[in-house]
């Protein structure tokens, strides 16, 4: 079973060895994108005009996308506005868990407990298996860095990461400077067919416009 959008975004923002959470609100909010991009790429979602429509509620296969596809079509069914940034807000922190739960159940990487201050539970998530994360960063080096032609996900996944704003989570010994402008270009999701291209920029807009809030927020 391949590992989907999301959870390359997660393994990305997981530190290896801590197991904490870096730029834990906008990694967030990609990982949630990150689902419904993979939902649009299996055909069972279309995204235009800042909505959401499901296409086919058919099961993927895929346990994490099932889940969020299911919620998706009883919430589409009940709220006329259907607004991607809406179910993002709504969403977020939920998907987020059941990415990480899912990274687990995978065996990529293994749950933590401790309480801080002897208070407070707190739970980490360090690597367990490697593999897939370096295979993903050598992915991610060859199309920015070596100028590979991407695929659909590929360029998807890119989208994602420089519409968060997450370049240093992809390239973390490099300025952000040195690769925001391939990553920009690939955004554009030239490589992609016209249903995820729309979904794309889309999803981008979404993340753009709430990370600009989120941030916004942080600084008053």
């Amino acid at each position: 079973m391949a590992v989907t959008l999301a959870e390359e975004i997660a393994l990305l923002s997981l530190d290896d060895e801590s197991g904490a959470a870096k730029e834990r609100s906008s990694a967030g909010w990609a990982v949630a994108g990150g689902i419904l991009l993979e939902l649009v790429l299996a055909e069972r979602l279309t995204v235009a005009d800042g909505r959401l429509t499901v296409a086919d509620a058919t099961p993927t296969g895929t346990a994490l996308l099932d889940g969020r596809l299911a919620k998706l079509d009883e919430w589409t069914r009940r709220n006329g506005r259907r607004k991607v940034v809406d179910w993002l807000t709504k969403d977020q922190s939920t998907a987020v868990r059941a990415t990480v739960e899912s990274l687990c159940e995978r065996g990529l990487v293994t749950e933590e407990r401790h309480r801080a201050l002897g208070l407070f539970p707190v739970r980490r998530y360090p690597e367990a298996d490697g593999s897939v994360e370096r295979e993903l960063r050598e992915r991610l080096a060859s199309v920015v860095l070596e100028g590979t032609e991407p695929d659909d996900r590929t360029s998807g996944l890119i989208a994602l990461l420089h519409a968060a704003k997450l370049h240093r989570l992809a390239f973390p010994e490099l300025p952000r400077k040195q690769v925001r402008t391939r990553m920009a270009e690939i955004g554009e999701g030239q490589w992609a067919g016209d249903g995820v291209r729309e979904a794309i920029r889309n999803m981008q807009a979404a993340l753009a416009a709430i990370t600009a809030v989120t941030a916004a927020t942080v600084v008053m």
